[in-house]
């Protein structure tokens, strides 16, 4: 990697598409997506659809819009979704449920944003003309806020199980899923395959530059398309785009291994300095959760020192600060970072 670049460590969706990618791009096969005549977002569509184990999927501008959509094709106003404390759907996406849909929320208490069918069944409205009505659960794979926690399998299909068995649907906000599939080696379609609704980020880990896929059923799909053009997503010649994913499929999948060995590395290091703990120690994909609270220093202005010297991370939750590993960074890199991080702290000492 060049010297003197900022190391990028704010979040995976500070990816630039790669020389090739952006040839992919250029090369496009393109046409109306809204007449169904862009061969090349046809392409991608049906490759995530195959992926994720479901009948349809449509290609969606953003992640945020894949939760909305899919929330307001399951949900009517004054609903209740359920999920956990720590989803991002509930502390990330500027109340979309609520705006959108007119859903009301149910967080669930969890350790890392994993919860169990015990916590769903207790949590299902018993019915009443005065109750909300209980209609979805959400699972996110891999949790942001958990340290990028991976759902077993058998926790996906006891909440399914037990979501079903009460009327709810289940949908996956699948952001990361691709990270989960090669961190647990399970199939993403075996993780998909007890919810009713899922989508994957093109634009974090995979390096795309913008897009999410959302899947389902052919009628989940076909009232999704129709959301998609009311929320102003129709993208027309989008081929160009979906080249972008369908290049990443091909390239970017196998590789975030290597985006999870560079997090256990920050981890290992940065959690050696003196008043550094990091939430997440057994670093499970390219997440890591640094808590510096037993250290001197806030970590806004933590933060901003990293930034003078080249590395750029982000505060988060609980007085965290976020580092978050991608095509765009090495294993130097984690070198570089941890040496800066332990200078800031060891500067503001002295």
């Amino acid at each position: 990697m060049a010297a003197n670049r900022l190391i990028d460590l704010s979040s995976d969706t500070s990816t630039r598409p790669s020389p090739a990618m952006r040839h992919a791009m250029a090369e496009a096969e393109v046409g109306d997506e809204q007449k169904a005549e862009d061969p090349t977002t046809n392409a991608l569509q049906a490759r995530v659809a195959d992926l994720l184990g479901k009948e349809a999927a449509v290609f969606l501008p953003s992640g945020t819009m894949c939760n909305a959509i899919a929330l307001l094709v399951h949900g009517r106003p004054g609903d209740e979704v359920i999920a956990a404390d720590l989803a991002h759907i509930f502390s990330s996406e500027a109340g979309g449920g609520s705006a959108f849909a007119g859903l009301q929320t149910w967080p669930l208490a969890t350790e890392r944003g994993i919860f169990t069918g015990a916590q769903v069944d207790a949590a299902v409205r018993e019915g009443g003309h005065r109750a909300p009505r209980s209609r979805i659960v959400a699972i996110e794979q891999t949790v942001n806020r958990g340290g990028g926690a991976v759902w077993p399998l058998s926790a996906i299909e006891d909440v399914a199980r037990t979501a079903h068995g009460r009327g709810l649907a289940v949908h996956m906000d699948g952001a990361r899923i691709v990270n989960a599939m090669v961190a647990s080696g399970v199939a993403a379609g075996r993780m998909a395959a007890p919810c009713d609704s899922v989508w994957l980020d093109l634009s974090k880990g995979l390096g795309c530059p913008v897009g999410g896929v959302l899947a389902g059923s052919r009628a989940f799909i076909e009232e999704a398309w129709r959301w998609k053009h009311r929320m102003g997503g129709a993208l027309r010649q989008s081929g160009m785009l979906a080249a972008a994913g369908l290049y990443a499929l091909d390239h970017n999948v196998d590789r975030l291994a290597e985006d999870h060995a560079n997090a256990r590395r920050l981890a290992e290091l940065i959690g050696n300095i003196d008043g550094v703990r990091i939430m997440n120690p057994e670093v499970e994909t390219n997440i890591v959760f640094i808590d510096p609270s037993a250290t001197p220093r806030k970590p806004r202005d933590i933060v901003a020192a990293l930034l003078t010297r080249g590395v750029r991370m982000g505060t988060s939750y609980g007085g965290m600060i976020r580092a978050v590993t991608h095509l765009d960074v090495d294993r130097a890199d984690m070198e570089t970072a941890a040496t800066a991080f332990e200078r800031t702290l060891k500067e503001k000492r002295a």
